[in-house]
């Protein structure tokens, strides 16, 4: 690894923001457009971007831009992402449950698209798509699952409004927030699922069908 040279000026005018990006990265990931629009405009500069990240690069991290959704992602910096003995930072681990909810908030966010200019969801169809999914989310699961999600920036809403009309905020960040193993084993385990149900509710076969038609 090569020696880490820091040589950062920030102009005074700019210290507040610098500072709040670097600590909202740090802290939820993510700086989203559609909900922090000071601290997405001020990251999306490039010159304010290369501090952050030269800043970041300290503690080995770096911060990814797509301009396309907005979103500003806090990520390993490339040089350390073998380094043993470095901890990575906002990893979580959801359990199998969640992994499913945050899949189907997904869907529900690319069916919205293009809509409205917010993608947003009633808790209570949140609910009925849960229900259609089949995943296993009682209020209790959800209301965690949904408390973890709000604190990584992936959704917005009111914790306290826990109506069928309550309004849940999906963000475009939603699409960073798989972790790529844990999302190939759910994916098997879905499609083993899948398949195991195909076969069970297999069609009879012609000769079957010919001999109830002869009764």
């Amino acid at each position: 690894m090569s020696d880490i040279k820091l040589n950062i000026s920030v102009k005074e005018e700019n210290n507040i923001l610098f500072k709040r990006c670097i600590r909202k990265l740090l802290d939820s990931t993510f700086i989203v457009g559609d909900k922090n629009e000071k601290l997405y405009t001020f990251i999306s500069r490039e010159s304010n971007r290369q501090d952050i990240s030269d800043y970041l690069r300290m503690i080995g991290f770096d911060v990814l831009l797509d301009t396309n959704v907005r979103v500003a992602m806090l990520k390993p910096h490339e040089s350390d992402e073998e380094v043993v003995g470095l901890k990575r930072a906002n990893v979580v681990t959801f359990t199998t449950e969640q992994y499913h909810l945050l899949l189907v908030l997904w869907e529900v966010y690319l069916e919205n698209l293009g809509y409205s200019d917010e993608n947003v969801v009633m808790r209570g169809d949140l609910i009925d798509k849960i229900k259609a999914y089949e995943v296993d989310m009682d209020s209790n699961k959800l209301s965690a699952a949904m408390k973890i999600f709000k604190k990584y920036d992936l959704v917005e809403y009111n914790p306290k409004d826990k109506s069928e009309d309550a309004i849940i905020t999906l963000y475009p960040s939603l699409q960073f927030g798989w972790d790529v193993a844990q999302f190939q084993t759910v994916s098997s385990e879905y499609m083993k699922n899948s398949q195991s149900e195909d076969d069970i509710q297999e069609p009879f076969s012609d000769s079957e069908e010919d001999e109830e038609d002869v009764e």
